[in-house]
């Protein structure tokens, strides 16, 4: 603060209204002016008399206020987002900001308010819009008025993305002054995203626009090499012209995010190559899933089947029924015969391959499906295709599709007897962690609400992970991969009993809509997963396995820095962990068998479209305020001198700060000039002069 003062002025205040004053001034003046006119003997005291009359009554008074003056404040912006972190550009901006503020503590009557402004890191979707500098001065200024701010300096490279179109945006504030850190003759490849979907069909084609500009360079080159990897694994490269849009067509191969990396060759000497490589999320959707139901023979679960799979409107189903076996003969004419021939021709050869899972229901041998056909959808499985048997009692006999070449694919293999007892279906150790049945009940008591089922077909697990059990703990559903494709088996036909309500029921529909969709392969049904989502400042890691065995994931950040972190086991197979973040970007997930992407902030942020430092942004604005620009490693600090308001901010060596002399009362005296006893005093003198030089 600075020190206190006394301030003296003189003001009226007068025992009449100020027009009634003015009347009574102007009559007094004009007999004045008729007496003097008249040459009257004590015109002039008369008028004397009248004026002394007139000064009582206007009541002079002598104020004196007590001043305290206020110190002026200078606000330091410091630019820490992204693009400072390029090459020494945050040293000479920390090294800046240190002497900046010695320099400025050492003005006598001046405050210094400081302002970092940072990156956000927690939006997973959307464009980042940059350094916002004037937004966080706006902030720091907010409870302070205009005419006490000297200056406001900043510090940074220049890539200011709010920057007020005009001083009225601005508002009145002082001059503003930029530090540039970073070089003017700096020069840099940009990769740019023009176009990009967000979401598509898996195995369809996708469009993407991209777009190569060079900055600051001399001697441009025409074209650049574009690489293009998709989940971490390179699929293509293109050649792409500087300065011009290149169209690239890409695939989905699969639902869920898909990542894909698209990165341009640098350029010799260029600033970084931190904007060479732009990052796209897609999210895949499957177009209509093709599911062929075929239903050995009629019964009472067959319905329950149809329900639950054309309840989802993903799905196209073609569902047929074999009613009349060949070998039926009762004589009736085929004329006569009403039902539909079973195209097995058109569905197991021609279009064997357009299903994305294939379903058999109660089915035996019965000479209606040839061996060629039964091997055709064998190697169907083994080449990524989906198989889900649903026995019935046959499953038991020599009429079993296990004496088929279907026998290459199924995991559990008949020991010809049947359970015929009930029971109620029990979730085994590896069905608690796998998600096709870790979240079938809610808690352990739940399971003893589910209904009893009273069939089941003995087997032996000859692969894959046994979920569920039955009596004497033998399998019930099993899951296996076998090659590229995926098989289940349900060795009951009595689920149904669970959809009607039988004691109570069960989750039936979830639990057939999970098996269906885990053989259709729907990531979030993936036995093993590593996923990661943002939280806050943070990003949480989920591990889902099968095992058990504590784990230890990698997470590689886009700057390189790589962090350990051990994950703890915690329910339904899933083990979890959280990791402070430190920057936005494309995140790499590892723990030795599974590696997985997470976005952090916009992937293409605007922050790095133009990195290089310059004074496009700012030259303006500055010279509208009278601020100045001074490049930090070529010139250094500026010289700083208290100036005017009115006066010049800035020069070529030195930086203004405003003395605006900005003040508060704390103390008030007031006292009257004209004492109404020294007044009565000097009219009687008055009165008694003109007496007297009348009787002369």
């Amino acid at each position: 603060m600075r020190e206190e003062s006394f301030v003296s002025s003189l003001d009226f205040s007068p025992y009449l209204p100020i027009d009634w004053l003015l009347v009574l001034a102007v009559i007094c003046m004009a007999i004045a002016f008729f007496a003097i006119w008249r040459r009257g003997r004590g015109s002039v005291l008369r008028s004397a008399l009248m004026a002394l009359l007139l000064l009582m009554l206007a009541n002079p008074v002598l104020l004196t206020e007590k001043r305290k003056f206020l110190e002026d404040i200078a606000v330091i912006v410091l630019d820490e987002t992204n693009s400072q972190k390029i090459g020494q550009r945050s040293e000479t901006a920390s090294a800046a900001y240190d002497d900046l503020k010695n320099r400025l503590e050492a003005i006598e009557n001046l405050k210094i308010e400081t302002v970092s402004i940072k990156n956000e890191t927690t939006s997973l979707l959307g464009e980042e819009d940059g350094t916002h500098a004037f937004d966080a001065r706006k902030d720091a200024l907010k409870n302070i008025s205009p005419d006490r701010v000297a200056a406001t300096i900043f510090i940074t490279d220049g890539q200011i993305h709010d920057v007020p179109e005009n001083e009225n945006a601005l508002g009145e504030a002082g001059p503003l002054h930029f530090l540039l850190t970073g070089e003017p003759s700096e020069k840099d490849r940009v990769l740019r995203v023009v176009k990009a979907p967000t979401f598509g069909i898996v195995d369809q084609p996708l469009q993407f626009i991209i777009k190569i500009e060079d900055f600051g360079v001399d001697d441009p080159v025409q074209a650049a090499r574009v690489t293009i990897r998709q989940d971490g694994e390179e699929k293509a490269a293109d050649l792409a012209q500087i300065g011009s849009d290149l169209t690239l067509t890409l695939t989905l191969t699969h639902g869920g995010a898909n990542f894909f990396e698209i990165s341009v060759d640098p350029l010799n000497g260029e600033l970084t190559e931190k904007n060479n490589s732009a990052y796209i999320s897609v999210n895949g959707i499957r177009d209509k899933l093709q599911v062929l139901l075929v239903s050995g023979e009629p019964h009472m679960g067959e319905r329950g089947w149809r329900n639950i799979l054309k309840s989802d409107p993903s799905v196209e189903l073609v569902h047929f029924t074999i009613l009349r076996p060949p070998e039926k003969q009762d004589g009736t004419p085929i004329t006569e015969l009403s039902l539909i021939p079973f195209p097995i021709r058109d569905l197991f050869e021609k279009k064997l391959n357009d299903f994305d899972l294939i379903i058999f229901d109660r089915y035996r041998r019965r000479g209606v499906l040839p061996s060629s056909y039964l091997h055709n959808i064998s190697q169907y499985v083994k080449e990524g295709g989906a198989l889900l048997e649903a026995a019935g009692p046959a499953f038991a006999t020599p009429l079993s599709l296990y004496q088929t070449p279907l026998s290459e694919v199924l995991p559990g293999r008949p020991t010809g007897y049947v359970f015929s007892e009930g029971y109620v279906p029990a979730i085994s150790d590896i069905g608690k962690r796998h998600p096709v049945t870790n979240l079938l009940k809610a808690n352990a008591k739940e399971a003893d609400r589910w209904g009893r089922w009273f069939r089941m077909i003995e087997a032996e697990a000859l692969g894959g992970e046994t979920l569920m059990t039955g009596p004497s703990d033998q399998p019930l559903l099993i899951l296996e991969r076998s090659g590229d494709g995926r098989v289940a088996q349900l060795l009951s036909d009595h689920a149904w009993l669970w959809g009607r309500g039988f004691e109570g029921g069960g989750p039936q529909s979830e639990l057939l809509r999970r098996i269906s969709h885990w053989l259709m392969k729907e990531p979030e049904l993936e036995e093993e997963q590593l996923k990661a989502v943002v939280a806050g400042n943070s990003l949480q890691i989920r591990r889902n396995s099968l095992d058990s065995a504590p784990a230890t994931v990698t997470v590689t950040d886009p700057d390189g820095n790589v962090t350990r972190l051990a994950l703890s086991d915690g329910k339904n197979g899933t083990q979890t962990g959280t990791l402070p973040l430190r920057t936005s970007g494309l995140h790499t997930l590892e723990d030795g068998q599974q590696k997985s992407l997470v976005a952090v902030g916009a992937l293409n942020p605007k922050e790095l479209h133009d990195i290089r430092a310059s004074t496009d942004k700012i030259a303006e604005i500055a010279k509208i305020t009278g601020g100045g620009i001074r490049w930090l490693e070529t010139e250094g600090l500026p010289d700083f001198r208290r100036t005017k308001p009115d006066n010049r901010q800035s020069a070529d060596y030195w930086f203004g700060l405003r003395d605006n002399k900005n003040y508060e009362i704390t103390g008030y005296n007031r006292q009257a000039m004209l004492s109404p006893l020294v007044a009565l005093i000097l009219a009687l003198a008055f009165l008694c002069i003109g007496w007297w030089r009348e009787g002369r």
